[in-house]
């Protein structure tokens, strides 16, 4: 394993920073200046970062006895922004587990690869396939703890749901973006369900097509998780002023499977016409 640079942080940080962060991973994720200083724009994203964090660190510490250690999915990983700062302050100190970043861009996948060596996090892989590819990939274990989807496009956080149902998941932790499917169906319906009721009006103009189909979106993901067993709770990643993309999804296993769900899930498709999906996104096991 390399070693890190072990440079202090000047003292001016010290009470922002977290003991024991890289200062080297921060100046990667723009976070830090090359010169280790903290701008008013990335004093911000330093927030963001921890409270973000905040949510999920205490899931993984449910986790903390797992044997063999938590094994993590960080789907549409990008650069792997999330993927190395749990590393970085969750991971590093368990010495255990194993983060596994998914991402369809093979240049983000060999940067992530250099950084992750050249900070010692050798308990990380990053792998060139989608979503999508990744349920049926063996360079994944069986079992997967915890699932992450952060900006996810369109029907990839779908993808990363599915994924976490084929791997047991115990928790997911879904931030999803871009929802242009369902918006898509309700556009092919419209005539006709202008026609049969009023509640066509909510998204007979484009603009409304695409709000109103991110919102339908997320509750049929929420019933779908409810109903496949997780208990799921809805809330702000960020405040409104930072980012749109804002809705922050946390899916933790029970097991106890919800009829009511299953039911509220079948009613909302039938009702906006969009009965076809039961059989791709939404196909609920006996």
């Amino acid at each position: 394993m390399k070693k890190q640079n072990k440079t202090p942080a000047p003292q001016a940080l010290v009470d922002e920073i977290r003991p024991g962060q890289s200062l080297e991973l921060l100046k990667e994720l723009h976070i830090l200046t090359r010169e280790g200083k903290l701008n008013q724009d990335s004093r911000r994203k330093l927030k963001q970062v921890y409270h973000l964090f905040g949510f999920i660190e205490k899931l993984l510490l449910e986790l903390a006895d797992q044997p063999g250690g938590i094994l993590l999915a960080d789907h549409g990983a990008g650069k792997s922004y999330l993927g190395f700062i749990l590393y970085d302050l969750f991971f590093k100190a368990q010495k255990t587990g194993h983060i596994y970043g998914i991402e369809t861009r093979p240049e983000l996948v060999q940067k992530s690869r250099e950084l992750a060596d050249r900070l010692g996090f050798d308990r990380m892989s990053f792998l060139n396939l989608s979503v999508a590819e990744s349920a049926q990939s063996d360079q994944l274990p069986e079992r997967i703890d915890m699932v992450t989807a952060l900006h996810a496009c369109d029907t990839a956080t779908d993808d990363a749901i599915a994924f976490g149902l084929q791997k047991h998941a115990r928790f997911m932790v879904l931030v999803p973006c871009c929802q242009a499917e369902i918006a898509r169906c309700l556009n092919q319906h419209k005539a006709l369900s202008l026609a049969r009721t009023p509640l066509a009006e909510l998204w007979r103009h484009p603009l409304h097509t695409r709000e109103l189909g991110s919102q339908i979106t997320n509750v049929l993901r929420c019933l779908y998780l409810e109903a496949s067993g997780y208990q799921v709770t809805v809330t702000e990643l960020v405040g409104w002023e930072h980012s749109m993309k804002n809705e922050l999804i946390l899916a933790r296993y029970t097991g106890q499977k919800k009829r009511a769900a299953a039911e509220r899930l079948q009613a909302i498709l039938q009702e906006f016409g969009l009965a076809q999906l039961n059989e791709t996104r939404f196909r609920l096991s006996n």
